[in-house]
């Protein structure tokens, strides 16, 4: 079994035995390169789309030691751990039969990596510490197409050691495949320049393509080291000419030599061999005993053009696939060189903004599963599965393929669970509530739950999603609360009174209040008759919507909605209420296909559990949800899964831990149930372990999120990949809902409140340190000694009204802040509350 312990830290150290762990490296909307376990480069997906798997022939980094005569080159990484097989052993570009170190270990505090290199023949010590700046609440900061390299050497000897480190890079760009000696083949003609701006120096990967090409683009190994050597082209040729060339130069003295010629006339040797361009570049330095110093590289990328259409596997129309659509990070960056500028140039700032927002998590006191979670699955918003567009437009798959993406238009019904980019990059949410409210919502009310617009193809004409139009409207609600920008609302309000009235006519076919018709979910089926995934969304719209049209002055449709909420609500309870959980209510189960009946529904409750995030309270009687979410976990998880049967997808097997999406602890499951009923979703089981925790059962959502994380150990499952249909899927962002759960945290930009309601286990002997975010700023809030005060580290938090609430029932707070970075705030104790706080703690 999985789940009986918490690691001490919410952090692994993996050897090279963990084949399957790979840290993404790369911002929001750029695509990514990722680290091993081993050290090494892998995973290079930086145009436009996944590529799982690939490796960069001749990419990698090397040490040359020389001290007292004696001279050691190795390749920066740790051993292959085998199998050793394929069908040329290990192809050439792999390097295999080159010495590498004899261990490694990796830690990854995403998103910060460290690597530290162990060998008895190294005369030196060695760590790699990799990362690209993460900057909450500043999504271009957080958006750029590179990746910090820092190799830290020390030398704990009695004399003085050489040192040279050097990277070398195959050129990328223009890749169209691979052929069967795992060589890439190349449109147009890649080449590697050496250049040097005075602050920045090293190789330039280019190519002849034109500069519409959706295969056109730059990548660059850079450093601001001063002492560098370098080989800008390795001599080419049929065999591994240049390697061999290469290794036997650095060998010799640490030093490289550029190649006068590049290539060999005879014999000849195939044109995909020719265009592979491969350079190096190099830092030198002495150090002294005892002496460290950091050996620093930039690697950036920038491949400005994307396809003007989804080309998904779901067929969205993909009329404008001829043309192509810049990338956000394109509109900020010329080439890879400039990003790469722009990273060194702003990098103190930028990593002790990375750093700070690390710190607040890893050496914070919140449960070690819940730091592990929030962070590692916040690698979604920054890898393949979301991008930018031209004019900061945001848009994702549901998560990504192994060499494509996956479910296709930002799918309304998955980004639902979604809860991290609402707390770390607002704007982001903002735009896609934007996409489906003004250009994916008809005038009917019908909304498209999968985006085409973003591209300017023709809209999905298919079901509506009852799970993803409501929550839409939540999620509307979300964003404008947590920014208090009434314009932003006002744009939007008419098409979201649509999407709301839609309900009534679409999905109520006898009118009592209670949704009954076909209803199309994230199951990718239909739920038929009433039950509470659907209804609960529907009452949980329906308060928000009905706070937003008061707002904006519509009294007639906050009365009316406001009193639909509480009539469905009472009917629904009484009709489907078991006495212990919820149901749903149909005369024959099996009339149709897909449904679950009798059945405890994971997500029976999921309109409830947005509530609550949103701030709206119990939309639902708190008694009866109490239960049904008791029930969920009583009977959905398992501790063990070696007696579970699943003829579906499988994400959780043998002595796992996890929680099933439906069980049937009355009998009566269906003769075919509904699609992936018997799966393990990692989205699902922190929706769930949030909303347990928001009622106060702390410690069965606490075992949820352990059984979670200790599936993705490294071994058996990458810890920075939650999969679903894809990896990298949408729905783990749900986790931040757990933080947000275990904290109490409320931000209400329109009311101009702030608070904190912390259950015990966010403490650690007595003390409390977690992160506080708004839409306007962020910071930590600690308690210690008796003592409370807020820090802001970015942005700016002002409200009327900060309240924290102690579990033992302190209450301390302030009145009429305006804090920015560096301000430091200690709370008034026996604090008297001004007004009320928006949000409730069930």
């Amino acid at each position: 079994m999985t789940t009986n312990a918490a690691p001490p830290r919410a952090s692994r150290e993996l050897g090279p035995e963990a084949r399957v762990a790979a840290f993404p490296l790369g911002g929001i909307g750029t695509g990514n390169v990722s680290l091993g376990a081993r050290g090494e480069l892998r995973d290079w997906e930086l145009v436009n789309g996944p590529d799982k798997g690939t490796v960069l022939p001749f990419t990698f980094f090397a040490i040359h030691t020389a001290t007292g005569g004696e001279r050691v080159t190795r390749i920066l990484e740790g051993r292959l751990p085998g199998p050793h097989e394929g069908d040329q052993g290990y192809d050439a570009g792999r390097l295999a039969g080159l010495p590498r170190l004899a261990g490694s270990r990796l830690r990854g505090e995403y998103p910060i990596a460290t690597v530290d290199f162990d060998d008895d023949e190294l005369p030196v010590d060695v760590r790699l510490t990799a990362f690209t700046p993460l900057v909450p609440l500043d999504a271009d900061a957080s958006g750029i197409p590179a990746a910090v390299l820092r190799y830290t050497v020390t030398n704990p000897t009695t004399a003085p050691v050489d040192v040279t480190i050097a990277g070398s890079l195959a050129n990328p760009v223009g890749i169209t495949g691979w052929n069967v000696f795992h060589f890439p083949e190349f449109r147009g003609e890649p080449r590697i320049d050496y250049a040097d701006d005075g602050t920045l120096r090293g190789l330039r990967c280019s190519s002849d393509l034109p500069a519409r090409d959706p295969l056109a683009g730059t990548v660059a190994l850079t450093t601001a080291d001063t002492s560098v050597t370098v080989k800008p082209q390795w001599l080419s040729g049929f065999w591994q000419d240049g390697v061999q060339v290469f290794w036997d130069d650095f060998s010799a003295d640490g030093l490289l030599e550029p190649e006068t010629a590049f290539s060999i006339d005879e014999p000849p040797y195939p044109d995909w061999f020719a265009r592979l361009r491969v350079g190096s570049l190099g830092i030198v330095h002495t150090l002294a005993p005892g002496e460290s110093r950091d050996f620093e590289f930039e690697l950036a990328w920038h491949f400005p053009n994307r396809h003007r259409a989804w080309q998904g596997n779901i067929n969205l129309d993909n009329g404008n696939a001829g043309e192509t659509v810049r990338n956000h990070y394109a509109t900020l960056f010329e080439s890879a060189w400039d990003a790469a500028r722009h990273l060194v140039d702003r990098l103190p700032e930028l990593e002790a903004a990375t750093r700070t927002f690390h710190d607040v998590l890893f050496d914070g006191t919140l449960p070690p599963e819940v730091v592990d979670a929030v962070t590692s699955t916040l690698v979604a918003a920054r890898s393949t599965t979301c991008f930018r567009l031209e004019g900061g437009v945001f848009a994702a798959w549901e998560g990504s393929f192994d060499h494509s993406g996956s479910c296709e238009g930002t799918c309304t019904h998955v980004w639902n669970y979604a809860q991290t980019l609402a707390q770390l990059f607002p704007e982001l949410e903002r735009s896609a509530r934007r996409t489906e409210f003004l250009h994916e919502t008809r005038e009917d009310g019908r909304m498209n739950f999968r985006a085409n617009s973003v591209f300017g193809n023709e809209p999905w004409d298919f079901h509506p999603a009852v799970d993803g139009q409501l929550g839409a409207v939540v999620r509307l609600y979300r964003e404008w609360r947590y920014s208090g920008d009434d314009e932003f609302l006002l744009e939007l309000w008419p098409a979201a009174r649509r999407a709301v009235e839609f309900a009534f006519t679409e999905w109520d076919a006898d009118g009592d209040g209670v949704l009954d018709s076909r209803q199309h979910n994230t199951y990718d089926i239909e739920f038929y008759g009433p039950n509470s995934l659907a209804n609960s969304m529907f009452f949980a719209a329906l308060t928000a919507a009905a706070a937003m049209a008061e707002h904006v002055g519509d009294r007639e449709t906050a009365t009316r909605f406001r009193e639909a909420a509480a009539r469905g609500a009472e009917r629904m309870d009484a009709l489907l209420f078991n006495g212990e959980y919820y149901e749903q209510r149909l005369d024959d189960v099996d009339e149709r296909r897909y449904q679950y009946g009798t059945g405890c529904l994971s997500d029976q409750l999921f309109g409830q559990s947005v509530a609550h995030l949103a701030g709206l309270g119990h939309i639902l009687p708190p008694d009866h949800v109490r239960s049904a979410v008791k029930a969920v976990h009583a009977h959905n998880f398992r501790r063990e899964l070696t007696g579970h049967r699943s003829a579906q997808r499988t994400y959780a097997l043998d002595d796992e831990s996890g929680l099933v999406l439906c069980s049937w602890p009355r009998g009566g499951r269906p003769r075919i149930p509904f699609v992936y009923s018997d799966e393990v979703w990692t989205g699902i089981e922190y929706q769930v372990a949030a909303h347990l925790i928001f009622e106060g059962f702390v410690d069965e959502g606490l075992e949820i999120v352990r059984a979670v994380r200790f599936r993705h150990d490294g071994i058996r499952r990458n810890p920075w990949n939650e999969v679903e249909c894809g990896n990298h899927y949408a729905r783990s962002l749900a986790s931040w809902g757990v933080l947000l759960a275990l904290t109490g945290v409320q931000a209400d930009a329109v009311e101009r409140t702030l608070s904190l309601s912390p259950r015990p286990a966010a403490f650690r002997d007595g003390e409390l340190r977690t992160i506080v975010t708004t839409g306007s700023g962020w910071g930590e809030l600690t308690f210690r000694d008796g003592v409370a005060r807020l820090l802001v580290h970015g942005g700016r938090i002002d409200a009327d009204e900060l309240r924290f609430d102690h579990p033992d029932g302190a209450r301390f707070g302030a009145s009429h802040i305006h804090l920015r970075p560096g301000d430091v705030l200690e709370l008034v104790p026996a604090y008297e509350p001004q007004q009320h706080i928006g949000g409730t703690r069930p």
